[in-house]
């Protein structure tokens, strides 16, 4: 006779659908690729939670084995991984393929096509960082983030004339995620200036920005949005109440409205789809 299953027996229950998604970037260089392809692919699912994780410098079969030592380790978890992989080298590439883990293969998944369109054979070399071995590509980049760095928040005033565009918005708008991805990911020089109180009394641009007044970029946010973020850092303050918020928020878009400087409201949109907005405006400007 055949045992009646156990009502208090635990059963399998399917993943917790409230667990984020593993995600790895998994890399030659930096994994700054591999992330910036796997997240404009990832945008996509807006309803999913993730939890990204970068696995640069995989330049030896050494390399390639702690990797995948690491993704099969994540195929424990409640949700299967997800691996965006740029790795060109066949022989490193065969042995992350031997992972229990997914991989999304973003390289040579379309070198195939593109050896079919050219004419010609791929040499598979390794990804160099930040351009392919273009090292004038790379210094551009190096001297943007350098100058991203030094120009963050109002600290330093000089050299403004060499801004590519100038980010302008009250404290916690995003000004600063914005200013390092535009920097790092298109090499594009930009200086950020924060609009404190004393700036929306009136409607003038702030004297440092105000020659660049057709530089200027615009960034707004709700209300409540905005007040979430300034609590996080200081709870319970005038600086991140509800009245201050809206009040500064509401006298930011006029300011800008008044020197016809476009904007882009952060609460709705990812840094790379801010980013975006402002690379077409600079393409149009």
């Amino acid at each position: 006779m055949t045992a009646s299953p156990d009502p208090l027996a635990p059963l399998d229950a399917p993943p917790a659908a409230d667990a984020p998604v593993p995600v790895y970037f998994v890399a030659e260089s930096t994994g700054i690729s591999a992330e910036a392809m796997g997240n404009a692919l990832l945008v996509q699912f807006p309803g999913v939670r993730f939890e990204r994780t970068r696995i640069p410098f995989i330049m030896s079969i050494g390399d390639a084995r702690k990797a995948v030592a690491t993704l099969d380790a994540a195929m424990a978890g409640p949700r299967t991984p997800l691996v965006f992989a740029t790795i060109a080298d066949d022989t490193i590439r065969g042995v992350l393929t031997t992972s229990k883990a997914p991989i999304i293969d973003l390289v040579t998944s379309h070198l195939g096509h593109l050896e079919e369109l050219l004419g010609l054979q791929a040499a598979h070399l390794a990804i160099r960082a930040h351009g392919v071995g273009d090292m004038s590509r790379y210094d551009r980049r190096m001297r943007a983030v350098e100058y991203a760095i030094e120009h963050d928040d109002g600290e330093s005033l000089r050299n403004y004339a060499e801004a590519d565009v100038v980010l302008l918005a009250p404290s916690r708008c995003g000004k600063t995620p914005t200013t390092m991805y535009l920097a790092l990911q298109h090499s594009v020089f930009v200086a950020n200036y924060p609009l404190v109180p004393e700036d929306l009394e009136d409607t003038d641009l702030p004297e440092p920005v105000r020659a660049l007044r057709d530089r200027c970029f615009g960034i707004l946010t709700t209300p409540a949005r905005l007040s979430q973020v300034r609590n996080e850092r200081r709870p319970n303050s005038t600086y991140a109440s509800m009245e201050q918020c809206s009040w500064e928020l509401r006298r930011a878009e006029t300011l800008f409205r008044a020197h016809g400087i476009p904007t882009v409201n952060s609460s709705a949109k990812s840094v790379e789809e801010m980013s975006t907005v402002i690379l077409q405006h600079l393409a149009h400007a």
